[in-house]
């Protein structure tokens, strides 16, 4: 049974399609317009009742939750493609540690630049200044904490590339090429080179070859 991902062309889909390439796992794509409100039609929500994306099925199993979901890949298919768990209960501790980082500290103010600096002039809505000035700071600051983390090893749980890194790639892309703020990366060593590093991996490029990004 092919997997099946709703809503390609948007950032938290893409963690997880390239979380199927790593593993190599068949999938096929289902287009959601948000800009024309499909994810808030009647069919749509008996999948994701709160009406975001992505979402999967695996046969007549549905999961929502993008981190949720490449947790439950690698889980259940940790002997096939690239291991993204660690071999050891200890790398797996870092592995989630890093995931929670990523989900609570990374992606917050992120999501915000995002928001007020792509979208809402996209949408004709105004940018608040205040927010992007203080996302701004929190993601320096987040930033540094990487750039020591990444001083003493070549990804985020240890030296293995695993769902910690992959999960940044999807935001990670709007920050380098699209918010006018790659410097905040450009300017820490390490940060530069473990995202030079994961941004260059076959699976991320064919993702960004496959579905465009819809801004």
């Amino acid at each position: 049974m092919v997997v099946k991902v709703y809503g390609p062309t948007y950032a938290s889909p893409k963690r997880v399609l390239v979380c199927l390439i790593e593993k190599e796992i068949e999938f096929e794509t289902v287009y959601v317009d948000l800009f024309k409100g499909e994810n808030k039609e009647p069919e749509f929500l008996q999948l994701q009742p709160f009406g975001s994306l992505p979402v999967i099925q695996d046969g007549d199993y549905t999961l929502y939750e993008s981190r949720a979901i490449i947790r439950y890949f690698a889980e259940k298919y940790k002997d096939q493609g690239t291991d993204l768990l660690g071999k050891t209960i200890e790398e797996r501790g870092l592995v989630e540690q890093w995931l929670e980082v990523e989900a609570h500290n990374f992606h917050p103010p992120l999501n915000n630049l995002v928001i007020n600096v792509l979208f809402a002039p996209l949408m004709g809505a105004p940018s608040d200044q205040k927010v992007i000035e203080e996302s701004d700071q929190k993601l320096g600051k987040v930033l540094d904490i990487y750039e020591q983390r990444l001083s003493k090893t070549k990804y985020l749980a240890g030296d293995f590339f695993s769902l910690a890194d992959l999960s940044h790639l999807p935001f990670g892309h709007y920050l380098v090429n699209q918010t006018g703020r790659g410097k905040l990366v450009r300017e820490r060593k390490h940060v530069s080179a473990w995202w030079d590093d994961i941004s260059n991996r076959p699976s991320w490029k064919k993702v960004l070859q496959l579905y465009e990004y819809p801004v």
